[in-house]
C-alpha cells in the first residue's frame, strides 16, 4: 500500500469517526426546536445580523422557509428585524439577548455532554484527543470557510 493510499485511508477513517460522532450528538440535543433553527441562531451568533436570503443560502434552505422560520423565531422572542443603516431597503435579522442566551446555553450543555465522555476515557486517549487539537481547531477553520452546504 502507497503512502498517499494510507493518507486516504486514514482520512475516510478519521472522517467517518467524527462524522458518526457529530450526528450522534446532535441527536442528543434537546428537542425544543429544529435543528434548522438552532443552526440559524447560532449563525447570527457567529457572524451577526444577515439578510434573510443569506441565511437560506447559509443553512440550505428556500427564502420562503427561512422567512417563516424568522417569523416563529421573532414569535418566540429569539430574534427581531432591524433596518440596514447602509441600505434602507434591506431588513436584517438579528439575535435578541433571548437568542444569544439560548445559543450560550445549547452550547455549553453540549460542551458538558463531551466534558462527561472524555472523562471516561483512558488517560492515554485524553492525551490524544489533546494532541489532536491543534487539527480538530483547524479542521473548524476550515469547515467554516467552505460556506453555503451543496
Amino acid at each position: 500500500m502507497s503512502r498517499q493510499d494510507a493518507a486516504r485511508g486514514a482520512s475516510a477513517a478519521v472522517g467517518a469517526a467524527l462524522y458518526g460522532l457529530a450526528t450522534r450528538a446532535a441527536r442528543r440535543l434537546p428537542r425544543d426546536m429544529s435543528l434548522t433553527s438552532a443552526a440559524t441562531l447560532a449563525t447570527l451568533d457567529r457572524t451577526g445580523p444577515r439578510r434573510i436570503t443569506d441565511l437560506a443560502a447559509v443553512e440550505g434552505v428556500t427564502q420562503p422557509a427561512m422567512t417563516a422560520l424568522v417569523r416563529n423565531m421573532e414569535e418566540a422572542g429569539l430574534v427581531e428585524r432591524r433596518g440596514d443603516a447602509s441600505d434602507k431597503r434591506v431588513t436584517l435579522v438579528c439575535l435578541t439577548e433571548a437568542g444569544a442566551s439560548y445559543v450560550r446555553t445549547r452550547q455549553q450543555a453540549g460542551v458538558h455532554a463531551f466534558e462527561r465522555l472524555i472523562g471516561e476515557l483512558t488517560g492515554d486517549e485524553v492525551e490524544a484527543l489533546v494532541a489532536a487539537l491543534p487539527a480538530l481547531n483547524h479542521l473548524a477553520e476550515l469547515e467554516s470557510r467552505e460556506g453555503p452546504r451543496q
